[in-house]
């Protein structure tokens, strides 16, 4: 499947050591301005060798829109876009393409289809979800007129970690520091636990936290489309997740059901709202209209610089050193990530439930 959405669909092409990434958006809304200034700086919130906590690969990832936009409009017909590939270190895998990499996608890949590309791991590297930074940025223009925000950020490196609740911090903090963290004093030690992890030639994993505010009440489908198993899947399909929850997640299972309940009061305007927000502004599968906030645990990037016991493809032990340029931890560039697939599962639900109802 390459393809994601159901009414906002985004299909996206291409491999790491390819000539580019691209892909094309289908359903995006007519007559929204394009903001080109805002989908580059998306894309540069996610490229390569930004700071000294991510991988060393130089690439522009500058976008090219191939259709569907006219006078920077947008026209209601598909939106093509291509990034184009400049800075590919294709030999540095020569060494990888007869062996298995631990806990990569080589071995699945190889008995799955037979064949595979051993540069960069082909159409398994994360340099796919460039696409997806593009789409969910297209996605982003059109919740932004709707009053809706989208917000990401590193809430815990290794088990250097955030205790509050999102509420607790300044937005405002996460662009200011490369571990895109709002508590600066943590973002400190999270950069030198990064580094310390890099000149060991070693990763490390964590915790990304996302909000959605201004959420309208009744988004998500009430059987199989409940939208915290959307948001879920998106968040599953990112390279190197491991885990989702929303709302209190796991920590709630200790709590009994009086505490966890969020009581109904008035809003003092004429509405409805919550007096407590445990939900995680989902019940029944549907947004309630309360914040929408969700953790995605990243586990530490598969690709160490330092030798590793595998087997080759033929099921002979060996060792393995890699080369090239790696992220020791993916958290700073995966950001943006989470972001563009939350905006990509909010807008094309906002376009299914116009059809819910005359």
């Amino acid at each position: 499947m390459n393809t994601f959405g159901q009414i906002f669909r985004l299909t996206t092409f291409g491999e790491s050591h390819g000539p580019g990434i691209g892909g094309v958006i289908d359903g995006m809304p007519a007559g929204i301005k394009v903001d080109m200034d805002f989908l580059q700086h998306e894309l540069d919130r996610r490229k390569p060798g930004q700071s000294k906590l991510t991988t060393d690969r130089k690439e522009g990832d500058k976008v090219e829109i191939l259709s569907g936009v006219f006078e920077g409009t947008t026209t209601g017909c598909p939106i093509g876009f291509l990034v184009r590939n400049e800075n590919q270190h294709s030999s540095d895998y020569d060494n990888m393409r007869q062996v298995f990499r631990p806990s990569h996608a080589d071995f699945t890949y190889q008995t799955k289809y037979g064949i595979r590309d051993h540069r960069g791991g082909g159409r398994t590297s994360a340099r796919e979800t460039i696409a997806r930074v593009v789409g969910g940025a297209f996605a982003k223009m059109v919740l932004r007129q709707k009053g809706i925000r989208i917000t990401a950020y590193t809430s815990q490196v290794g088990s250097i970690a955030l205790n509050g609740s999102y509420k607790d911090y300044d937005f405002a903090e996460i662009e200011r520091n490369p571990v895109r963290c709002p508590d600066p004093a943590a973002a400190r030690q999270m950069a030198e636990l990064i580094s310390t992890v890099k000149a060991e030639g070693d990763t490390i994993g964590g915790i990304i936290t996302g909000v959605i505010e201004g959420c309208p009440v009744g988004l998500g489908e009430p059987a199989f489309g409940k939208l915290h198993a959307q948001l879920g899947a998106a968040m599953l399909g990112i390279n190197a997740v491991k885990g989702f929850e929303y709302g209190e997640g796991f920590a709630g299972v200790s709590a009994r059901g009086s505490e966890q309940n969020d009581v109904f009061v008035p809003d003092g305007h004429g509405g409805i709202t919550t007096r407590t927000n445990h939900s995680g502004g989902i019940q029944g599968g549907l947004s309630n209209g309360q914040d929408i906030y969700f953790r995605v645990a990243f586990k530490p990037v598969a690709t160490l610089l330092r030798e590793q016991q595998t087997v080759d493809i033929n099921g002979q032990p060996t060792t393995l050193k890699a080369r090239g340029r790696h992220d020791p931890c993916v958290l700073p560039r995966a950001v943006p990530i989470v972001e563009a697939m939350a905006a990509m599962v909010i807008l094309d639900n906002i376009m299914l439930n116009s059809t819910s109802k005359c």
